[in-house]
């Protein structure tokens, strides 16, 4: 199982702007704990995203001497890919690419068929850099604003990625309306139809719902998660209110439940998880 630590999801909705100093420690801390990613910052509009203004800044203060874990940036169109790519350091470029046109107006001012064209230009760029590219397929689970949905949309996006050569695909719950039920099925599908690519499950969730949520992702088969420490964050972009990604410490647990056992420096978690209050 591939769990992913998610600070910059954490982080990009809050209010208050975290000093690149604390940034760069609580990132340096998490990068002891042994998570086989950590999703750190993004290459986006500092109007649109403030609290990630200063990503090439913490990028440039990360301590990667010693940690097995690799670093993925967000980006929201060709130009961020191209800051991304041009970082040694970063391993994963990640992409939200919307099955909802309302939300891919919202959080790219993009129609879903000109993302498409820009994910085809990311994939070379991830391509000739010898990066991998993520694209999650946000409101993966259903959305707010009435647009069509249906598992077999997701089907179809991915199997277009597929064509592009996109090896890893996120679907996303993005406002945390998920059912476990939905999860388990929507993972079963698309693992069964595309059995060559790694799909991550990328959810959002209300407290207490985060175990049954993992639980499904699991059933389904599922090997890579998302989550953040304490279960902060959300997408600004999405709605008025934020639902929180599933909280790490949770995962680990419900992971750990199920004979799964993660090999993680407990001490190190334990000191990522004291910092994160001083952090949020």
């Amino acid at each position: 199982m591939k769990l992913i630590e998610c600070p910059r999801d954490a982080m990009q909705g809050l209010a208050h702007f975290v000093p690149t100093d604390l940034k760069i420690r609580y990132l340096n801390a998490l990068l002891t704990v042994g998570f086989d990613t950590l999703d750190f910052g993004s290459f986006v509009s500092p109007k649109a995203i403030p609290q990630l203004r200063d990503t090439a800044e913490v990028l440039a203060g990360l301590d990667l001497s010693t940690t097995k874990t690799k670093l993925l940036a967000i980006v929201a169109n060709v130009r961020g890919a191209e800051q991304a790519v041009d970082h040694s350091q970063i391993q994963y470029v990640g992409f939200p690419l919307s099955v909802s046109e309302t939300f891919q107006q919202r959080n790219t001012n993009k129609s879903i068929d000109q993302a498409f064209a820009e994910v085809a230009e990311m994939q070379n760029l991830c391509i000739q850099a010898g990066k991998d590219l993520v694209v999650y397929l946000s409101m993966g689970f259903g959305n707010p604003y009435g647009d069509v949905y249906s598992p077999n949309l997701v089907a179809e996006f991915t199997a277009q990625l597929v064509q592009l050569g996109v090896r890893i695909i996120a679907p996303s719950d993005t406002v945390g309306s998920s059912t476990p039920e939905a999860i388990e099925n929507l993972f079963t599908q698309l693992i069964h139809k595309f059995p060559q690519i790694e799909f991550g499950a990328h959810l959002h969730a209300r407290p207490g719902d985060a175990p049954a949520k993992v639980r499904s992702a699991l059933r389904a088969g599922v090997q890579r998660i998302d989550g953040a420490l304490r279960g902060f964050g959300g997408c600004p972009m999405a709605a008025d209110s934020l639902t929180g990604n599933l909280p790490t410490e949770e995962i680990i647990q419900t992971l750990a439940a199920e004979g799964i056992n993660l090999s993680l420096n407990q001490e190190a978690f334990q000191k990522a998880l004291t910092l994160s209050a001083g952090v949020f």
